[in-house]
């Protein structure tokens, strides 16, 4: 069944570590246990990525252990000059030393490396506390943050989803939208602050196993449409989607589920404007890019090519009930990535 919506809460796998119920989900109602997981540690992926953006600048993080390969990032991006500068650190063979929670709403992400990254993602009651300490992040320069969001009672994007090829792999993701952001981000000497009346965060939370070869297309973003807070997030492209699209826009703490969707990215250059549609017309736009942070890494078995592009978005919502939103020059980022490891 397209879009099947799960609501009862039970295990993510089976005893032969397949998938019980694929669809999607307003909140976590799969139990992930990576101990149920039939297949090599190796192959395991856990993250945490989160993006936090302000009209003029945004920092986005991640903390991750992909089995063979952990990486460690932090983003910062200034959307006047524009720019972005990204570091990452590699770490090898973690497997499981990250200890990355099994539900995004409990557990501490932590990582260290002497005299070069402290970085912590922790959760206290309705809010998350994003602290990162990276020396010579960019040169010389070093980065310093320090982020509330706050995370009121809302719906959330969740999916868990298998590959046809290998039904032992799976996608479970969770995608908070709409947290609201407060903190201070100081880099190269220059503090930078996040207002929460108008700026917003983002966590993308995955857990799973994947096949070695894949592209994915992924959009999110949050703002302020009439008076209250306006999130979306849209993706597709791997993994069997059979049972559910990742598609949703999130209005006033509600979740609004969408079909499918497609990203129509000019030949001439990810910079160029994009235009982004629906197939149940309920999602219009079009995107005109600011920043493309890309990265290629071509190490023979691991080979990366990254887009991910910042930009601001126009064109109309349509709610479940047929409400038309209006949506002006909402920030946000569409992404192309096309990955094998």
């Amino acid at each position: 069944m397209k879009n099947h919506e799960v609501t009862t809460s039970h295990k993510l796998l089976d005893e032969k570590g397949l998938l019980i119920e694929p669809g999607w989900a307003k909140s976590l109602v799969w139990k992930y246990d990576r101990n149920d997981i039939k297949m090599p540690k190796f192959r395991i992926k856990e993250w945490d990525y989160y993006a936090i953006l302000s009209k003029d600048f945004g920092v986005a993080f991640t903390m991750s252990d992909d089995g063979y390969i952990g990486l460690q990032s932090a983003s910062f991006l200034d959307f006047i000059v524009p720019c972005e500068h990204t570091e990452t650190i590699l770490d090898f063979f973690p497997m499981g030393k990250l200890k990355m929670p099994s539900d995004s709403s409990e557990g501490s992400c932590i990582y260290h490396k002497k005299g070069r990254l402290d970085m912590t993602f922790t959760l206290s009651p309705g809010k998350r506390h994003i602290k990162c300490d990276f020396k010579k992040f960019d040169g010389n320069k070093d980065l310093y943050v320090d982020i509330t969001l706050e995370q009121p009672p809302m719906d959330t994007m969740v999916i868990a989803t298998p590959w046809k090829e290998n039904p032992k792999c799976f996608y479970y993701n969770q995608k908070i939208n709409c947290m609201r952001a407060s903190g201070t981000v100081v880099y190269g000497g220059k503090k930078y602050e996040f207002n929460p009346e108008t700026d917003f965060g983002t966590l993308d939370w995955g857990r799973g196993v994947w096949t070695y070869d894949n592209t994915w297309f992924w959009g999110s973003g949050n703002g302020v449409v009439e008076g209250k807070p306006f999130g979306f997030n849209i993706g597709y492209g791997f993994s069997d989607r059979t049972s559910a699209s990742e598609n949703m826009i999130f209005y006033d703490g509600k979740a609004h589920k969408l079909d499918d969707v497609e990203f129509h990215i000019p030949a001439s250059g990810y910079t160029d404007p994009w235009k982004i549609t629906s197939s149940d017309g309920r999602f219009e736009m079009d995107f005109v890019p600011i920043i493309d942070r890309s990265a290629k890494i071509d190490a023979k078995v691991i080979i990366t090519d990254q887009h991910q592009v910042f930009g601001k978005m126009s064109g109309k919502a349509v709610l479940d009930d047929g409400t038309v939103l209006e949506i002006k020059d909402l920030l946000c980022f569409n992404e192309q990535v096309h990955n094998k490891y």
